[in-house]
């Protein structure tokens, strides 16, 4: 049986160089891991395409919030991927909505076409979409390789039989890649479709900072403990979902 494939997003150069060390079999790149992720920096890309030897898809999300773009987030989205693409991404994740909730097919051609022939995942901006089984049937049609989501729901576990139902609509017309705090006992459940071929989970590990100094009247966030945290890979669970993939 084929292996099914595991994608670990990461927002740090740490969890970036951890996740390929550890097994992890492609990268999501991205930033700003509060909001979801958003477009990475152009060095942050060049840099790893260094390092690593397994693929790296970029993120394509200009800010943080919902999925409805500007024509101008639009163009910078478009420029994002022409400048990531030259320096070497090797596919990429995005998704637009409209202001109805429905998959803004005009915006994903523009973007799509700018790609060009590399492959590309519509990410959980499906999830925030207002209806499934309509994004899915348009999402196919775009072009896109594959899905990413927790079954429009606020994690994979209570999203799983929403996922089930996809992979089996789905098929093989289009791969859908369950993340969303996905666990190494949800594997053996998606697998009974038959057509589970590719994983999302980040397999995150907190580490104590090395920074030796806080000021405790200060705080950069509405979690002051993220101050003192770096996100790594915790290897244990990239080997825990290797045993069952």
């Amino acid at each position: 049986m084929t292996k099914v494939l595991l994608e670990a997003p990461v927002f740090s150069l740490q969890g970036a160089l951890e996740a390929a060390q550890y097994g992890i079999d492609r990268l999501e790149l991205c930033a700003n891991f509060p909001e979801g992720g958003e477009t990475p920096s152009a060095g942050m890309l060049r840099f790893l395409k260094s390092e690593v030897d397994i693929p790296v898809f970029v993120m394509i999300r200009p800010r943080g919030g919902d999925f409805v773009y500007s024509q101008k987030e639009l163009i910078v989205m478009k420029q994002d991927i022409q400048l990531l693409k030259e320096l070497g991404a090797d596919g990429f994740v995005f998704g637009i909505l409209d202001e109805k909730g429905k998959v803004d097919e005009t915006a994903c051609k523009m973007l799509l076409r700018a790609v060009g022939d590399l492959p590309c995942t519509f990410h959980r901006a499906f999830d925030a979409s207002s209806g499934l089984d309509d994004s899915l049937e348009k999402i196919v049609d775009l072009g896109f390789q594959r899905i990413l989501t927790s079954g429009g729901k606020n994690s994979l576990t209570e999203g799983l039989p929403v996922i089930q139902q996809l992979l089996n609509k789905a098929k093989d017309r289009i791969i859908i890649m369950p993340g969303g705090g996905t666990k190494a006992e949800h594997i053996p459940l998606l697998k009974q479709s038959g057509y589970l071929k590719e994983v999302h989970a980040s397999c995150k590990l907190a580490k104590p900072s090395p920074n030796q100094f806080i000021n405790s009247g200060l705080s950069f966030s509405a979690m002051p403990l993220d101050y003192s945290l770096h996100f790594g890979v915790d290897p244990d669970l990239v080997k825990g979902f290797k045993e069952v993939l």
